[in-house]
């Protein structure tokens, strides 16, 4: 028995389009910087039954309307619940270290401060990527930054982090012979784009950077083997 035809036209349904668009849709378009303290949890496949806190740098409004924590993490500001590598970390909820709360989904204030703040600040969509925000970096995050083979590694403090109308974030690196004068402030033209300028940047916390500073061996050890990665 045959199967009857559908009176429909048969539709082409083009991928890239499609994933351009979920893309769109999930790209970040305003920034809330997180400044009482709440941290991200997560767990190594080593150890699964101890937890690890790190701060949040922000919490991010995507076009879709979700809100996600923002960590720096490897070598982009990630948000959390995509972080799931067995060796260097797995997300697990949030925690406010003040009362111990552990929960899944952002607070309910920074979904209505971002929610107001991007009707605020509504820019008209533009075909070259512009910038829309700039947040100081308030945790003292550090940047490794690598050039061409055989240079020499820099670690260089992150000063601030820049949104643009693509979603794209770029964290601000300082180039030490255009300062004029200090502190450094986000906005100073001493400031550029990190991958702007270096081919490969990973970001690590302050205690880590201090211990790559001092030449920690086991740091520098774990350090090579992350970037042969």
């Amino acid at each position: 028995m045959g199967i009857p035809l559908s009176p429909r036209p048969a539709q082409v349904i083009d991928l890239e389009v499609m994933r351009q668009r979920l893309h769109a849709k999930r790209r970040l378009v305003r920034l809330a910087p997180e400044l009482d303290g709440l941290e991200m949890l997560y767990h190594l496949a080593s150890d699964p039954d101890t937890l690890y806190g790190m701060p949040l740098l922000a919490w991010g409004l995507r076009d879709d309307g979700e809100v996600v924590g923002l960590v720096p993490w490897m070598e982009a500001l990630t948000p959390c619940h995509q972080l799931d590598d067995p060796e260097y970390g797995h997300f697990v909820g949030f925690r406010d270290p003040e009362t111990e709360e552990i929960f899944t989904h952002p607070p309910e204030h920074k979904q209505y401060e971002l929610e107001h703040a991007a009707a605020y600040f509504d820019y008209e969509e533009t075909d070259a990527s512009t910038l829309i925000q700039q947040l100081p970096d308030t945790q003292g995050t550090h940047a490794l930054c690598m050039d061409e083979d055989g240079q020499p590694w820099q670690l260089k403090q992150v000063f601030g982090w820049r949104l643009y109308s693509d979603g794209q974030v770029e964290a601000l690196l300082v180039d030490e012979n255009k300062v004029e004068s200090t502190p450094v402030l986000p906005g100073d033209a001493c400031l550029y784009p990190g991958h702007s300028r270096h081919r490969m940047v990973y970001f690590f916390q302050r205690v880590i950077a201090n211990r790559i500073k001092d030449e920690d061996p086991t740091t520098l050890e774990a350090l090579a083997l992350m970037v042969a990665r």
